[in-house]
């Protein structure tokens, strides 16, 4: 073997290897501290916490990564239930759940749920906790209304029953928004979704007051808005819906 040959072999016979990336050195450095009797245990300390971070920040890419990877595979969805009050289609959350499960859990996440404190009055706030295997979990949360009235704004629920339907339709919000996935008719071709933030509690009682001024049905406002509850009511729609409902104030 010639002498060029050798030349070439030996750093890495020496196991003197570059490191892979700016990660790696990183971790490199903290074990070498690690090795050594007389490195400060405050500067220790400070490595160990540089370290966490690094960790923290590759399990967050390899978190987002994913999200990308898996929402890529995910199509709209058919919506497969009607709300019959409002007469608006909606995918229920077994819908969903068929759809959406195999695809992500195959790209390492899972999903779970709890309840909070809402700071909305008669709100309940809905938690999803989805966590991926790299590490990394982050948290959604939608404020639902948990005050009992259908419709017609009519109370129609126990304070039990009303928490159990902001639970069903917060997971079930949770799981379209989470993943970013078109319902029936909201499917928007490919083109960016429209801004769903729905309006706050003091605009969803302005309405209510102008709908009960005007004597307009509930639930003919929900049919003509498309949602299943006032408080669906995106927010990029309040100024049409009051300009509706004063225009029909007006009317003799």
């Amino acid at each position: 073997m010639s002498s060029t040959a050798l030349d070439i072999q030996e750093p890495q016979s020496r196991g003197v290897v570059a490191p892979a990336s700016e990660s790696a050195a990183i971790f490199q450095i903290i074990e070498r501290a690690a090795r050594d009797p007389n490195v400060d245990l405050d500067k220790m300390e400070r490595l160990m916490a540089m370290r966490e971070r690094e960790l923290s920040r590759q399990a967050e890419q390899a978190f987002n990564e994913a999200m990308k990877a898996a929402q890529a595979e995910m199509r709209a969805i058919s919506a497969d239930a009607t709300n019959t009050q409002t007469r608006s289609k909606y995918a229920t959350y077994a819908k969903l759940d068929a759809a959406l499960r195999p695809i992500y859990t195959k790209h390492g996440f899972s999903v779970s749920f709890d309840e909070d404190g809402s700071p909305k009055p008669d709100h309940i706030r809905c938690l999803a906790y989805v966590a991926h295997t790299g590490g990394h979990t982050r948290t959604y949360h939608k404020d639902m209304p948990a005050d009992g009235k259908g419709a017609k704004g009519g109370d129609v629920m126990t304070k039990t029953h009303a928490t159990g339907a902001a639970s069903s339709y917060g997971q079930r919000y949770l799981m379209k928004n989470i993943w970013n996935v078109a319902v029936g008719e909201d499917d928007t071709d490919g083109n960016p979704p429209p801004d769903m933030t729905t309006i706050s509690i003091e605009q969803r009682d302005q309405l209510l007051s102008l709908i009960s001024d005007t004597g307009t049905p509930v639930d003919k406002f929900c049919e003509w808005a498309k949602i299943e509850a006032v408080a669906d009511l995106p927010a990029r729609h309040f100024d049409k819906a009051v300009q509706v409902l004063n225009a029909r104030r007006r009317k003799p």
